[in-house]
C-alpha cells in the first residue's frame, strides 16, 4: 500500500528521505477517470467528488506522519431497493510510518512481548525504499468510512418481502418470510 508501486487510482508517491522541516503539503483532487476507478474498486455506483489535503512530516528520528482530511461525495446502491443513495464522506487522516526494521514499529515490553493497547493509538506501519504513497493512505481512510449497508431513506425490507408474497410466492418457501415469522414469535 505504501510503497512506490501502488494500485491506488489516486496514487501520490512521496519521497520521504528529503522532507522539508516544515513538512510537505499534498493536495489530491481526483480526476473523472480516477473517480471512476475509485467507484469500481470500492463497488460504488459513482464517486462524484474526491479531495484530500494532507501534510507529510518527519516523526521522531526516521518516521513519517501523514495528517489531514479526505472528503468525497459518493453514490451507492441501497441494499434493499437498489435505489441510489448519496453520501458525503469527511474523514480525518492521521497515520504514522517507520522504516522496516525500526524498533518503533513493534513496541516490546521487558520480556520481549508485543505491547498492544486496544484503546491506544495504532502501531506505526512500515515502509521501505524511502517512498510512501500518500494517495493510497488517503484511499484506505476513505474506504473505512464507506457505509457497508447503505439504505435509501424510508425503505424497509418488509415492503419488498410483502411484494414477493403478493406475486403468488408461497410464504413458507420464502426465507425472509421465515425470518419475519421468527421475529414475530420473539
Amino acid at each position: 500500500m505504501t510503497g512506490s508501486e501502488s494500485d491506488s487510482p489516486i496514487s501520490r508517491p512521496v519521497v520521504v528521505s528529503v522532507l522539508p522541516s516544515g513538512g510537505f503539503p499534498v493536495r489530491i483532487e481526483a480526476t473523472s477517470e480516477q473517480r471512476a476507478a475509485l467507484a469500481e474498486a470500492h463497488a460504488l455506483v459513482s464517486v462524484d467528488e474526491f479531495t484530500a489535503d494532507l501534510v507529510v512530516k518527519r516523526w521522531r528520528k526516521d518516521g513519517v506522519r501523514i495528517q489531514g482530511t479526505a472528503s468525497a461525495r459518493i453514490v451507492q446502491a441501497c441494499i434493499v431497493s437498489l435505489d441510489p443513495v448519496k453520501s458525503d464522506i469527511n474523514v480525518e487522516i492521521d497515520a504514522v510510518f517507520v522504516p522496516e526494521g525500526s524498533r518503533l514499529a513493534r513496541p516490546l515490553d521487558d520480556e520481549g512481548a508485543l505491547i498492544v493497547d486496544p484503546e491506544g493509538p495504532d502501531l506505526p506501519e512500515t515502509f521501505e525504499g524511502g517512498v510512501i504513497d500518500v494517495g493510497a493512505v488517503a484511499e484506505e481512510f476513505f474506504e473505512l468510512e464507506i457505509d457497508p449497508y447503505p439504505r435509501a431513506p424510508g425503505v424497509e425490507l418488509e415492503e419488498f418481502v410483502g411484494a414477493a408474497d403478493d406475486e403468488g410466492e408461497d410464504r413458507s418457501e420464502n426465507p425472509f418470510a421465515r425470518l419475519a415469522g421468527l421475529r414475530d414469535k420473539l
